[in-house]
């Protein structure tokens, strides 16, 4: 049997989310990260010594795309320069792992899926929630027919660190990530159209700009951003440092036709005093609901006989984790699917087609809430690009 080439990796964005990366630099399995670029001199320089004194690092990602020799490239770049970036990389005949959210527009993952359709290229999109434990065990259980046929999915996310995370940098503006039911919600949006088993058809939304606004402490133009979350930053309208302009929603909510009937809708805060997201799925003979989401501190509970009340449902199923690492093992895992998916093929877990349906069902939904709550359809993608990329969707 002929020895397997090294793969050799490339990152576009190598410090902070290009992190990934760590996970797939496997010498000894013949998987090696050789190159990098990012304007922080300071992320390079931990590039070298994780991957060692050859590591080639740059600010210009076109030098990273110039070398024959890196047959694939992480893009873990801010959510405004995906399309860029990756487009640029499948143009230069590389695979790409791209982080999510896809991109920050319609036009913009439909360029990228199209890109990589005509190149004949791997594309593989960043949405770790469906490697996390918890998310397997709760498609596990509607897949086998615990709650019979699921007809509406419910999900409420209380984000306590969004005043930290989202609204000190280029988060809190349009421009940069078009909204946050986009940009933190495609991971739940993707969440429930795998759960669910379809995608949004049809979207309507209403949220607003409830809390951060009447923040007047703000940092100053180039002054970089404390984005870490800090406990003492509470309750909310104590934060200081803001970003100078905010016109994103720190509250939304979102509700979404599926193309198979089912009905689910999305609720999201950014000044909740707790931070977890909880999905409820009701079928035709029961629930299930997730309590704490939390890396080997979930519970799934389960509920198929007719009751009054019952707060542990009929069945509980106590999620653990398979790792220590980021994300409880999500980004180990991801990661690896990635790397054997690039060299051997197969099916996996994520989808771009997926992927693109979070960011069309967010941008639909964003342009909804902001014009009255007036329906959006949803616009399908090109049957012959979802028919390349779907063949390779584990089902």
């Amino acid at each position: 049997m002929a020895e397997m080439r090294e793969l050799r990796i490339g990152v576009i964005g190598a410090g902070g989310r290009g992190n990934l990366a760590r996970h797939a630099h496997k010498p000894e399995q013949g998987v090696r990260v050789v190159a990098g670029a990012d304007l922080d001199p300071a992320a390079l320089e931990k590039c070298k010594e994780w991957y060692g004194p050859e590591f080639f690092g740059t600010k210009d990602y076109c030098q990273v795309l110039a070398r024959p020799d890196i047959e694939a490239v992480f893009v873990t770049t801010p959510d405004f320069l995906h399309e860029e970036h990756a487009v640029a990389a499948l143009e230069a005949g590389k695979h790409v792992y791209l982080e999510k959210p896809m991109t920050i527009t319609i036009e913009g993952c439909d360029r990228v899926l199209r890109t990589a359709y005509e190149r004949g290229l791997k594309l593989y999109c960043g949405h770790n929630m469906r490697h996390m434990a918890f998310t397997r065990k709760m498609r596990e259980l509607v897949q086998k027919g615990a709650i019979g046929e699921p007809k509406t999915g419910w999900c409420r996310h209380f984000v306590c660190y969004g005043g930290d995370a989202y609204f000190k940098d280029w988060h809190a503006e349009r421009k940069y990530g078009t909204g946050l039911l986009l940009q933190k919600g495609a991971h739940d949006i993707d969440i429930l159209h795998w759960l669910c088993g379809g995608y949004s058809q049809r979207v309507t939304a209403m949220g607003n700009l409830t809390v951060y606004n009447q923040i007047a402490n703000k940092r100053k133009p180039g002054e970089e951003p404390n984005t870490g979350w800090h406990p003492e930053n509470w309750p909310p309208l104590t934060q200081k440092g803001l970003n100078p302009i905010i016109d994103v929603e720190d509250l939304s909510m979102m509700l979404m036709l599926l193309d198979n009937g089912v009905l689910a809708s999305y609720q999201q805060c950014h000044y909740a005093p707790d931070g977890w997201r909880n999905y409820t799925i009701i079928g035709t003979e029961g629930r299930i609901e997730n309590v704490n989401d939390y890396h080997g501190h979930t519970v799934i509970r389960l509920w198929n006989r007719r009751t009054h009340f019952n707060p542990y449902g009929d069945e509980q199923f106590y999620v653990g984790t398979t790792s220590s690492g980021s994300h409880g093992g999500a980004d180990e895992n991801i990661v690896a699917e990635f790397v054997r998916y690039v060299r051997e093929g197969g099916k996996i877990a994520t989808s771009p087609i997926a992927a693109r349906a979070a960011v069309a069902a967010g941008c639909q939904a964003t342009a909804s809430l902001r014009n009255g709550s007036q329906p959006q359809d949803v616009p399908a993608v090109d049957a012959k690009i979802r028919e390349y990329f779907d063949k390779d969707l584990e089902s």
